[in-house]
């Protein structure tokens, strides 16, 4: 059984990120603690609200140290709605620029679509190779947001490199908006899967099954 932590900061729905986890199998603790968060299988970085105000609750319990330590050792992280909009550089909300992760570059806006926030089902645009998404082309996740990244440089470029490509996939309202990204031992997903049905139950399936 792959132990799974939690990270509480404050922030997300971490009780029914528990529960989904529990649910497919994980052994699963919900936690602030640092040597807990960095020893688990994999790590699950949740997020609800200001992209600001998440930043000031991760940064509370060493959560980028700890995302970037476990990252650096190959250690997989898997953000969910402002869990993953944190792993960007920078979040621009109601004209306020704040400082994220910095893990991937790209900036998070508002979306460009005639009706916010995005709240419901939408299909996503899967993409080649996707391990989190195999077996769910054409399904439909839950999406609660106003915000989002709609240009995603990383890896984009033919520059010649010894790393694999992101995978990212795609959705749209109004206009076209990262829905998730896996690259190397970092995941993400826009959408919440612990909201998201028998859909969301089989990607946090799949992302389990390729923990070490």
């Amino acid at each position: 059984m792959k132990k799974v932590a939690v990270l509480d900061y404050g922030s997300g729905n971490l009780r029914s990120a528990e529960r989904a986890l529990a649910r497919v199998g994980a052994d699963v603790t919900v936690t602030s603690d640092a040597h807990t968060a960095l020893e688990a299988d994999g790590l699950v970085v949740p997020g609800v609200g200001a992209f600001a105000a998440c930043m000031e609750g991760l940064k509370a319990v060493d959560g980028p140290r700890i995302i970037d330590r476990r990252l650096a050792g190959g250690r997989p992280v898997l953000g969910i709605c402002v869990g993953m909009q944190i792993l960007f550089e920078r979040g621009v909300e109601h004209g306020h620029d704040a400082e994220g992760c910095g893990e991937w570059p790209g900036v998070v806006e508002q979306l460009q679509a005639p009706v916010l926030p995005h709240m419901g089902w939408n299909t996503v645009d899967v993409a080649p190779g996707s391990v989190l998404f195999e077996g769910l082309e054409g399904e439909r996740f839950y999406f609660v947001h106003s915000y989002g990244v709609r240009d995603f440089t990383l890896g984009q470029d033919e520059a010649p490199s010894p790393l694999p490509k992101p995978k990212v996939t795609w959705a749209e309202h109004g206009d076209r908006f990262v829905a998730a990204i896996e690259n190397t031992a970092l995941s993400a997903t826009q959408f919440h899967p612990e909201k998201s049905g028998d859909a969301g139950a089989q990607l946090l399936t799949n992302w389990l099954n390729s923990l070490d």
